[in-house]
């Protein structure tokens, strides 16, 4: 009889503790602690604000951060560089434990400068095949050779190839003799050799290898930010392909020049504008380029270039410090001069991890629309400056709305230029 009491007692209080627990989840309390990350990133002297009942209490563990816990708010600060921890406690009890780390306040200067891009692939770039007149027909050697657009040809006879000009007398001389040309390929899928044979035009009585090649590549873009110590820069926040393969240059070397903007071609639904620009007279070179990356070109600085708006250096926001709301863009839409442009960032994500679409942005400003009607190629890199702090930049444009596009946070452009901004080694590549 005992035992059929306690047996009885300790089901009931089994089921007390099953509901008290049940009505704790939907309790607010329990509610607002669980939307508080357990991982928090901040730049130092910035502050985060999370909404909590005021049965929450948090404790730090350490001095890098500090906390001002209100009724119904929380506000976590970042004081010195470093890791550190808070404990949320309820009702006395501990419920969470949120790690924090404290970042050095990294600060760049803003761009919006129109500047030339000139690209070198690595040896020569295949963008079509033609067919060669021959005294026994029209025939493509390349094509048989089994050599495909977007090939990238590094090699001739074993010897390296880095421009147009280089391949002609290896083909005059394959030719003459009747003999095949080793020919070593850069494809995606990796290296292979193969052997092609020019074949005589008979129009011009030259050899030919029937394949349209590309030794370099030129265009605009816009300046995104410059490092004051370093005078790493970064610019257009996308990757430059080529126009008739479609694929990422493979970069040898390159240089960027300034660039006047002379007319706006305005884009309309289906039909993105355009930049106008042409490179500066003189055509002195301002920077090398050492990457063509999905986050834009990035190099080195030889000259100092100012944009007349931002020539101090701004803080960064991280990707998950960008809010919803009014935002300017720097950018030229007439001759060398920069101007801020009022734009909305419509969505944005807190992105963990590098990717290129983090934000979704509208112009707003009533001038920019009248003169570009919104975003137009050639604007592609535009800082974006949102609470005094360079967020991002322009990417690409929506074809359907010019007014609208994508924007690439700061965060990841940083990254891929070099610049380590998180104080390890984890995230700096």
């Amino acid at each position: 009889m005992k035992s059929l009491k306690w047996e009885l007692l300790r089901k009931m209080l089994g089921g007390f503790l099953l509901v008290s627990l049940c009505l704790i989840g939907f309790s607010k309390p329990f509610q607002d602690y669980l939307h508080i990350p357990k991982s928090i990133t901040i730049l130092q002297g910035d502050e985060i604000n999370f909404a909590k009942a005021a049965e929450v209490s948090a404790n730090i563990n350490q001095d890098r951060v500090s906390v001002h816990d209100e009724k119904q708010s929380l506000a976590i600060k970042g004081k010195k560089v470093g890791q550190d921890e808070i404990l949320l406690e309820l009702a006395g009890l501990p419920i969470k434990k949120v790690d924090v780390k404290v970042l050095k306040n990294f600060r760049v200067i803003p761009g919006g400068q129109s500047i030339g891009v000139k690209l070198n692939s690595k040896g020569v770039l295949v963008v079509g095949h033609h067919l060669v007149e021959t005294i026994n027909g029209k025939v493509s050697p390349g094509d048989q050779a089994g050599i495909k657009v977007g090939d990238i040809i590094t090699k001739l006879n074993g010897q390296t190839i880095e421009k147009m000009s280089d391949v002609a007398p290896f083909v005059q001389e394959a030719g003459e003799k009747g003999t095949p040309l080793k020919v070593t390929i850069q494809r995606d899928t990796g290296k292979f050799n193969t052997e092609i044979k020019p074949q005589k035009d008979e129009s011009e009585k030259i050899y030919k290898l029937g394949l349209y090649i590309r030794d370099s590549a030129a265009g605009i873009g816009t300046m995104t930010f410059i490092d004051p110590k370093s005078k790493k820069y970064g610019a257009l926040g996308h990757v430059i392909s080529d126009m008739d393969t479609k694929k990422p240059i493979v970069v040898e070397d390159g240089q960027i020049v300034k660039s006047t903007v002379t007319s706006i071609e305005k884009g309309s639904n289906g039909n993105p504008g355009e930049k106008l620009a042409r490179f500066s007279t003189d055509r002195e070179v301002i920077g090398d380029i050492k990457q063509n990356s999905p986050f834009g070109i990035f190099g080195n600085l030889h000259k100092v270039i100012k944009n007349g708006k931002y020539d101090k250096p701004l803080p960064i926001a991280l990707s998950d410090q960008v809010k919803e709301g009014p935002a300017k863009i720097l950018t030229v839409v007439d001759g060398d001069k920069v101007e801020a442009f009022d734009i909305e960032v419509v969505s944005t994500i807190p992105q963990k991890f590098p990717a290129t679409k983090g934000m979704i942005i509208k112009v707003t400003d009533p001038k920019l629309l009248e003169k570009t009607g919104g975003i137009v190629q050639g604007m592609s890199g535009s800082p974006i400056i949102q609470d005094g702090k360079l967020i991002g930049a322009v990417t690409h444009v929506f074809v359907n709305d010019p007014t609208s596009g994508y924007g690439v946070h700061i965060e990841w452009m940083l990254n891929k230029a070099g610049i380590n901004i998180y104080n390890d080694k984890e995230k700096a590549s």
